[in-house]
């Protein structure tokens, strides 16, 4: 569903719409899963609450790629996704309370009360946005003529087509475009192989009750991790944003993860355990930079752009599927196996994302020697367009 919302997104040309309106699909199906009965209505519920969401995350990188610049674009993926490092650090809190304060109200469990509360929210959330998320430059309805192009020249200076010709690509052609080129299957791959090795996410206070506390204690420590890790998120974007580069701002992480691993493989000493959850956290980041990196190498073709977002995210998601089989708890509590398969899923993906890196290098060295081959302003316009690597 990642690939069609995209698609449909650029078709339609309205997130302000398109994007609350999957949110208030998924919040009414969280809402409904809390009256379900059996294990059927949960997995039926379960499986249209991933239609639901699917084009959403997606969607938004698409919506934030159509108004920033290229050397802009990473750090705003990081404020907009600095959502799931508050979710990562304070749900489980969020959830533990409702588990425990909710039990027999109204006659309804705590666990039917986290479905209540938690879609019932993000329906809120999705009517306040239909008010407040913009369309894109050409046809957001609150900006004035000389916003809109400031807008649209900025995005034609930075090589996204020229100031008339934005948009011109149809979203079949975006399609067709983006599945025949060899680059957007390496960079979906390489983004697996990434997801992979940042599979612990999801088994976070697993990790942490490793370390011997009880629950709530458990709880309380998954939250400085991730707050660190957003820390490090802005700070790398934005410094990956400013010199204009991205596979170095992707090895870094992953460099701190893997070492987080080998730590967590060769001890069970609480401090360095603890303290390696700090360094495997802050490998969000990589994936943040690679959103950027992908964005901007495909920027000159929005509808293109579309679907290789969309792809890349949904080859994401298998290596979330494989990452569930990554962390069996017979591996516990050293869960040595997980991080080494960890590791070797990180060294993959760097190693794919060094190729393109050195891939596009070729590129624009190729650009340079055409530069300088032109024969007047215009022709080098034409031609000066390079990649960020």
């Amino acid at each position: 569903m990642q690939v069609p919302g995209n698609m449909f997104l650029h078709w339609l040309e309205k997130p302000s719409i398109i994007i609350p309106s999957c949110m208030i699909a998924w919040g009414t199906i969280s809402v409904l899963t809390g009256i379900t009965t059996n294990y059927t209505g949960i997995v039926v519920a379960r499986f249209f609450l991933g239609i639901a969401e699917a084009p959403f995350f997606p969607g938004i990188i698409f919506l934030v790629s159509k108004w920033y610049k290229r050397d802009e674009l990473a750090l705003r993926i990081a404020l907009v996704s600095c959502g799931g490092f508050l979710s990562s650090a304070f749900g489980s809190l969020l959830a533990s309370a409702i588990l425990n304060g909710m039990q027999g109200k109204l006659g309804y469990a705590a666990w039917r009360w986290l479905f209540f509360i938690e879609g019932g929210i993000t329906i809120l959330v999705a009517i306040c946005a239909i008010l407040i998320l913009p369309d894109f430059p050409h046809n957001s309805r609150w900006i004035t003529p000389e916003e809109r192009a400031l807008a649209i020249s900025r995005l034609a200076k930075d090589g996204q087509g020229k100031a008339g010709e934005l948009g011109k690509q149809t979203t079949m052609q975006g399609l067709q475009d983006a599945v025949s080129d060899w680059k957007v299957w390496w960079f979906a791959v390489a983004a697996m192989f990434q997801i992979v090795g940042q599979s612990f996410f999801a088994y976070f206070p697993t990790l942490c009750a490793t370390l011997g506390y009880d629950t709530a204690v458990t709880l309380l420590l998954c939250a400085p991790p991730w707050v660190f890790a957003g820390i490090v998120a802005f700070t790398l974007t934005w410094y990956s944003d400013k010199k204009q580069r991205r596979y170095k701002y992707i090895v870094v992480p992953n460099a701190f993860g893997a070492l987080a691993f080998v730590v967590s493989i060769f001890t069970m000493n609480k401090a360095a355990r603890y303290i390696s959850l700090f360094l495997m956290a802050q490998t969000a980041t990589g994936y943040l930079v690679i959103l950027g990196w992908i964005n901007n190498t495909f920027t000159r073709e929005p509808a293109k752009r579309a679907v290789a977002i969309a792809l890349m995210h949904s080859m994401g998601q298998i290596g979330n599927v494989i990452g569930s089989y990554v962390w069996p708890s017979n591996w516990g509590p050293t869960y040595r196996y997980s991080y080494a398969i960890c590791i070797a899923a990180l060294g993959i993906s760097t190693s794919m994302f060094g190729g393109m890196h050195l891939y596009l290098k070729h590129l624009n060295e190729q650009i340079e020697r055409s530069n300088r081959g032109a024969e007047d302003i215009t022709e080098i316009r034409e031609i000066s367009f390079k990649y960020l690597v």
